[in-house]
């Protein structure tokens, strides 16, 4: 009996294991910025920047503000706004406002985007063979409403059910949203369940502590993945080597 028909659900995190970022931030901001007549940006100065202003604005402001109801537009403004100020880089109001403008819509699209080939046919064939499939990820409202839909993944073709940080309020690590997740799949029972991610602490180690079954996808051969098997993770290179993972009659149920 193979692994899949013990299953009843299948969750999935979205960015690292169904689509990537295609080039740096540093593209994006560089084009906003001479857009707006400015030099582009130095590259290294502007992807540190906006990780110490992501950090401080998810710390400070988590699941981009769902508490404090503040306008994605809102949040994303301070963040921008900061990378830049971090990377030693100010414009006045009009200017930053033009440079913005584009990097949010820009990241509000599917531009950004590339969708890893075996993503769509594995979710249509999870779906085909009778299993509701989720999706787990720590992004906004525009992830599920616009990018996705975009890049070809969309509800009620290729997943079930979203549980995105942004809409919930809860975010990855916390095994809450797995909790959500679980909910939404029609109370499932955890053991009947699946997730598959690309970090130990955000999808497999919280999926486990809810009673979930996990496992990761190294993708682009990470050095951290050696630990990860070395814990007893099931670890897959992609989507069509878990599909094999699946379907295959020799595992035993100490393998999941």
């Amino acid at each position: 009996m193979s692994i899949l028909t013990r299953l009843r659900c299948i969750t999935l995190d979205v960015t690292g294991t169904l689509i990537a970022y295609k080039g740096e931030l540093g593209d994006y901001y560089c084009m906003a910025a001479k857009a707006a007549g400015q030099q582009c940006p130095d590259y290294k100065r502007v992807h540190e920047g906006f990780k110490l202003a992501y950090t401080e604005m998810a710390k400070k402001h988590p699941c981009f503000g769902f508490a404090e109801k503040i306008p994605n537009i809102v949040w994303w403004k301070t963040c921008v706004r900061d990378s830049f100020v971090q990377a030693g880089y100010e414009y006045d109001e009009e200017t930053f406002e033009r440079i913005f403008r584009r990097i949010y819509s820009t990241f509000g699209s599917s531009a950004p985007y590339s969708i890893f080939p075996d993503a769509i046919p594995f979710l249509r064939w999870l779906r085909e063979s009778g299993v509701t499939v989720g999706l787990v990820s720590n992004a906004e409202y525009r992830y599920q409403d616009v990018i996705l839909p975009a890049l070809g993944l969309n509800q009620g073709s290729e997943w079930d059910f979203g549980v995105f940080s942004g809409l919930e309020g809860v975010e990855k690590p916390d095994p809450r949203i797995y909790e959500i997740a679980l909910e939404k799949a029609g109370n499932v029972a955890p053991g009947e369940v699946l997730h598959i991610g690309d970090s130990m602490r955000k999808d497999y180690l919280p999926a486990r502590s809810v009673g979930m079954h996990a496992l990761l996808l190294d993708r682009f051969k990470t050095a951290d993945a050696v630990d990860w098997r070395k814990s007893g993770a099931t670890v897959l290179p992609d989507l069509s080597a878990t599909k094999d993972w699946l379907t295959s009659e020799k595992l035993k149920c100490g393998d999941m």
